[in-house]
């Protein structure tokens, strides 16, 4: 009888250690269940904080300041216009260096193209002056707005961009 109850003992330690490992199977899956969710719930956020991330740095690079304009390009209407006009009993001359500024190549080259019938529209505003307003700041001020005007108008009829030509500029003003 000794033997059975150590048998018996035996049997119930066997069946305690199969009960463990059977307890022990289901709170391992517990864990790795847990651990694999974390780790999921980690890298997703990760990867959430890297788009969002980004997204505020495409919206920063949208913000930006604009890229620069082009630069201007200058054109020589060369040689100087020289105009003749009368001023009481004197002849009076005038001659004057005149540059167009305007970032559009395309502007510049309709321009240049053009030169004779922008030369003769030219000269015939400046030979149309009066020499005692030409003597002011003011006078040549408005000689530059009428002739930028002239200028657009030209380029306007020729097909081009008027708004494109930026300024015309005095390079050189001599009235005698």
């Amino acid at each position: 009888m000794a033997s059975k109850p150590a048998s018996a003992a035996a049997a119930p330690a066997a069946t305690d250690v199969v009960g463990e490992e059977g307890a022990a199977a289901p709170k391992s899956r517990k864990k790795l269940f847990l651990i694999a969710g974390a780790a999921v719930a980690l890298v997703g956020l990760g990867v959430g904080g890297w788009l969002f991330w980004q997204g505020k740095q495409a919206e920063a690079a949208k913000t930006a300041a604009p890229p620069p304009p082009p630069p201007l390009i200058y054109l020589a209407l060369d040689p100087p216009f020289v105009a003749n006009f009368e001023d009481g009993q004197a002849a009076r001359f005038l001659q004057v260096d005149v540059r167009v500024s305007s970032r559009d190549a395309e502007t510049i080259a309709l321009i240049r193209d053009n030169a004779p019938l922008l030369r003769n529209d030219l000269l015939m505003l400046y030979g149309a002056q009066d020499a005692t307003e030409l003597g002011t700041r003011a006078g040549k001020d408005r000689l530059r707005a009428e002739s930028l005007a002239t200028v657009r108008r030209i380029v306007k009829s020729l097909g081009g961009k008027p708004d494109s030509v930026e300024a015309v500029l005095f390079a050189s003003f001599v009235m005698q």
